[in-house]
């Protein structure tokens, strides 16, 4: 079973960068499909990026695409989210996930959950 820790979230300006972690341990990252979700107060948990094994599939919510990127480093077990071009409605927390599925964008599959970062985008 994998246990998984988000880190890299913070306060920054509309327009700003931040580069979310999210370090894997107890099993190795590559064994998982991993994704980042995102919820904001008072709505429901959404779907940001995913991507797949081996790190040739990725998905990206419409209201991301072209301004973050995830991507997975399995030498140090960990994979990531940048995001640049922030805006205040990508404030939220955000959550890490793995599942032993493929299917990349179905939240039941994700078993596995970090216990979230603070993101927040002043205007």
């Amino acid at each position: 079973q994998v246990q998984l820790v988000e880190s890299g979230g913070g306060l920054v300006q509309a327009g700003g960068s931040l580069r979310l972690s999210c370090a894997a341990s107890g099993r190795t990252i590559s064994d998982y499909t991993m994704a980042w979700f995102r919820q904001a107060p008072g709505k429901e948990r959404q779907l940001v990026a995913a991507i797949g094994r081996s790190g040739g599939r990725t998905y990206y919510a419409d209201s991301v695409k072209g301004r973050f990127t995830i991507s997975r480093d399995g030498a140090k077990n960990t994979m990531y989210l940048q995001m640049n071009s922030l805006k205040p409605e990508d404030t939220a927390v955000y959550y890490c996930a793995a599942t032993d599925g493929v299917m990349m964008t179905i939240y039941s599959q994700y078993h596995y959950w970090g216990q979230g970062t603070q993101v927040t985008v002043s205007s």
